[in-house]
């Protein structure tokens, strides 16, 4: 049986232990705000937050999970975090798929470098995907939460 907080929330999971995160996150406990994209560990669609630091939920095996910290874009709360509030202002999101894992890495960056360069910015989400396009306008809030936090 593995034990693990989810949203700050303890959860057990006594299922196959090759089983993704993704998977125990959306069909078991139903928080669906983290997405399918790859499969593979590759577009950031299922980013989620492992002991504070962005993962991919996709490639984590529940065996391994035994007192993780996990927060999934529902466990920010009910208000809307600063990242958040930035993207609306920003217009980032089109198709708005892959934005639950954006707005993941994006906080993860901003709690590590609260001022980020460009540079930075472009590391950090390098791993996340938007078939849109929305590359600036993600900068942009990113830059715009920064302020706001500071």
């Amino acid at each position: 049986m593995v034990k693990l907080m989810v949203d700050g929330v303890e959860r057990t999971f006594d299922g196959d232990p090759d089983m993704p995160l993704l998977w125990y996150i959306r069909d078991i406990l139903g928080l669906t705000g983290t997405r399918f994209g790859c499969g593979m560990a590759l577009c950031g669609a299922c980013t989620v937050h492992h002991g504070g630091r962005p993962a991919r939920s996709c490639s984590m095996a529940m065996g391994t999970l035994a007192g993780a910290e996990i927060t999934t874009i529902e466990g920010l709360g009910n208000h809307l975090h600063p990242v958040q509030k930035a993207w609306i202002k920003n217009n980032v999101p089109q198709c708005g798929y892959c934005q639950s894992g954006q707005i993941m890495s994006a906080i993860a960056l901003l709690k590590s470098h609260p001022t980020p360069t460009d540079k930075d910015i472009d590391v950090a989400m390098a791993g996340n995907i938007c078939r849109c396009g929305t590359y600036q306008r993600i900068r942009a809030a990113i830059k715009e939460a920064a302020r706001e936090m500071a």
